[in-house]
């Protein structure tokens, strides 16, 4: 399973009621040796469709154990089963209205009437679980100049953005690729990002830096991440290439991007995005373990 076929047809979510601490973690799960030492200078997510194979109550019991905090890219109804283990929502969303997808966003007005519905629903509920971040997307070129893109994107968000404003929501909207695993994706470069966040000019409208799909594009990901930090909210990793692990199998150095990242004195949620290669669910949730150990800074 892709990411893309994952946001098509399945409505996952983003939520928590409480972040989990170190205590609780402590106090709940069974197998000590599994428990994580966090220096607590980043919160620790992981995207929910990378272990769709992994039954819901067991993935949330494992990061639990892991002594992570969120499991991302889920929904309202995920949002109540994390409370019962002490885990929020790092990066939310819902699924998405008829015809809006991955590819077919906002750079589409078309989209904008719908899309407006969409988030005046989900904030509500972001607010009442305690999510803080909802996911947005640019959506594909089709055949309009960047600039315009840049236009319909703003036009659309700002028909919310008040609202998120006022209820203490960041929109987020995140930095795919357009090279290898989104064609023609509007934005696939940091500088139409960064822009498109000055256009706006919200403190809660930021950029989700996927650090894979920038390296793909871009490269330069520390010095990006030096130039730009103010405006991103949120980061995801995946190994380079491939989208796999994040450890010495793949050519980004993430223990360094982070040591990086924690220079900038960004204290949010560094959400593990990486599809695992294990084939049992034990190797699969040992190299999320181990990745969480890599970014531990």
């Amino acid at each position: 399973m892709n990411r893309r076929n994952a946001m098509k047809t399945s409505a996952l979510a983003a939520g928590g009621v409480l972040l989990n601490s170190n205590i609780l973690a402590r106090q709940n799960q069974s197998n000590m040796e599994d428990f994580i030492e966090l220096k607590g200078a980043f919160k620790h997510s992981v995207s929910h469709w990378c272990y769709g194979k992994v039954p819901f109550p067991e993935l949330c019991k494992a990061v639990q154990g892991f002594g992570m905090h969120s499991i991302e890219l889920t929904g309202p109804k995920e949002w109540e089963v994390m409370a019962d283990y002490g885990l929020t929502c790092a990066m939310g969303w819902d699924k998405y209205p008829d015809g809006v997808v991955l590819n077919n966003f906002y750079t589409n007005p078309d989209n904008h009437d719908a899309l407006e519905l969409y988030y005046k629903k989900l904030i509500p509920k972001a607010v009442k679980a305690g999510v803080k971040n909802l996911i947005c997307l640019s959506g594909q070129r089709q055949g309009r100049t960047d600039y315009q893109n840049m236009i319909n994107c703003k036009n659309g968000i700002r028909r919310i953005i008040g609202l998120a404003e006022d209820n203490g929501i960041t929109i987020s909207m995140e930095y795919l690729n357009s090279k290898v695993d989104h064609p023609d994706h509007q934005f696939d470069n940091m500088e139409w990002g960064v822009a498109l966040c000055e256009m706006i000019d919200s403190p809660n409208f930021k950029i989700l830096y996927d650090i894979y799909h920038a390296q793909i594009m871009e490269g330069d990901v520390v010095a990006t991440i030096r130039k730009y930090h103010e405006y991103i909210s949120h980061y995801h990793t995946a190994g380079v290439p491939g989208r796999h692990e994040i450890d010495e199998t793949q050519e980004l150095n993430y223990r360094f991007i982070m040591e990086e990242i924690k220079k900038t004195g960004y204290t949010g949620f560094i959400g593990q995005e990486f599809i695992p290669t294990g084939k049992t669910q034990e190797d699969r949730l040992a190299a999320l373990k181990k990745a969480v150990e890599i970014c531990e800074v």
